[in-house]
């Protein structure tokens, strides 16, 4: 059996570029703890938007152009960057279908007995990708670690973990 973590969008532009906060900031160190001491496979999402951005329908439900392809604000954060290993999956949508299929794949290799989430935002790219990989694969405990999470909000980040709490989605370190 096999666990994976998935680090979602610790990307330049969520943690201290166009869209970040204070609570992205703080969580950064420890998004890098959990990476270093995790024993499984690790991977990474990207939020990756061009230059038609503000006529898609996220543009125009949040008109705040971030993580454009090969952009310093679409990297991800230094600190996570260095501990990469494998290529982050782009992803155009908040969820991503890329990273459902390759779980299937990697399911069928060897059964994942966990996949446990992390990054930003938790109100957003989080718990899309939680319910996807619930979907995907819906007899493994998917986990997500609250103290490696920042929502849009604070508010944002806590009504999104209830909500993926009543979806039978475990919840970790939530204060």
């Amino acid at each position: 059996m096999q666990n994976v973590l998935v680090v979602v969008d610790m990307q330049n532009d969520f943690v201290d570029g166009v869209l970040g906060s204070k609570e992205a900031q703080a969580i950064v160190p420890k998004v890098v703890e959990k990476i270093q001491n995790f024993h499984g496979t690790v991977l990474f999402t990207r939020d990756t938007h061009k230059e038609d951005y503000m006529q898609t329908q996220e543009g125009k439900y949040l008109p705040v152009p971030h993580c454009m392809h090969n952009t310093q604000g679409w990297q991800l954060c230094p600190a996570v960057e260095q501990l990469r290993r494998t290529e982050p999956l782009d992803k155009v949508t908040f969820g991503s279908r890329q990273l459902g299929e390759l779980l299937c794949r990697m399911d069928l290799q060897e059964a994942i007995n966990n996949v446990t989430l992390i990054g930003l935002c938790t109100d957003i790219c989080v718990i899309s990708n939680a319910f996807l990989i619930k979907a995907f694969l819906p007899e493994v405990t998917v986990t997500v670690d609250a103290s490696c999470c920042a929502g849009v909000t604070p508010e944002g980040h806590q009504t999104a973990l209830n909500a993926m709490r009543v979806c039978q989605i475990q919840i970790e370190n939530d204060k």
